[in-house]
């Protein structure tokens, strides 16, 4: 199982999301969330190498599968919530949307498992992801508000974000060019925050 390429980008998605938490607990916000958004895109990118393997079993696809999802809850739902935890200085108050979001995250997952994608391309709520992309554009105004005002802000965030991945509706899945659009989201925000932190 871990010498199949789809799930060793699988496990560096883990990696990344781990390398996250450790980081937040820290108090190392932009290391955090350029792991965190590395977690993304080797989420973004498992699936896609998986189609491209030939011959490859039910089994390993199976097993791939319910790797994701469970390394998608550490690295887009727990990486998240230590993230905020951590700049609430694990004050109670930070709690409840810390816990909204990985439950949130484990509802989605476990909706998207059961019926995945529909016929005409679509799946339910927001896809986890997204909050992982949010939180580091949003994270760029740590600098510019004060403690307090950007805590308030990160916290309204997630609790949105949270909302968004169990709301009904419906959204088309992100593929075709949406790969360049992510991986250039990615490179560019990673960059920007290797800037911060060597300027920090």
């Amino acid at each position: 199982v871990v010498t199949d390429i789809p799930n060793i980008i699988t496990l560096l998605g883990l990696s990344s999301g781990i390398l996250g938490i450790y980081l937040a607990l820290l108090r190392n916000f932009p290391a955090a969330i350029i792991a965190m958004l590395w977690a993304v895109l080797f989420d973004w990118y498992d699936g896609p190498v998986a189609r491209r393997i030939p011959g490859r079993s039910d089994v390993q696809n199976s097993i791939g599968a319910k790797m994701d999802s469970l390394v998608d809850i550490v690295s887009l739902a727990i990486c998240p919530a230590i993230i905020l935890l951590s700049y609430g200085q694990f004050s109670a108050w930070f709690f409840p949307g810390a816990l909204m979001i990985v439950v949130a995250g484990v509802v989605r997952l476990a909706y998207f498992d059961v019926f995945g994608v529909d016929d005409d391309g679509t799946i339910a709520g927001l896809s986890l992801d997204i909050t992982a992309l949010v939180v580091a554009l949003v994270f760029l105004l740590e600098r510019v508000l004060g403690h307090n005002s950007f805590a308030a802000l990160l916290y309204t965030t997630i609790m949105v974000m949270s909302f968004l991945h169990v709301a009904p509706f419906r959204m088309h899945k992100m593929v075709g060019r949406w790969y360049y659009v992510i991986t250039a989201y990615v490179l560019i925000l990673t960059a920007v925050y290797s800037y911060l932190l060597w300027t920090n």
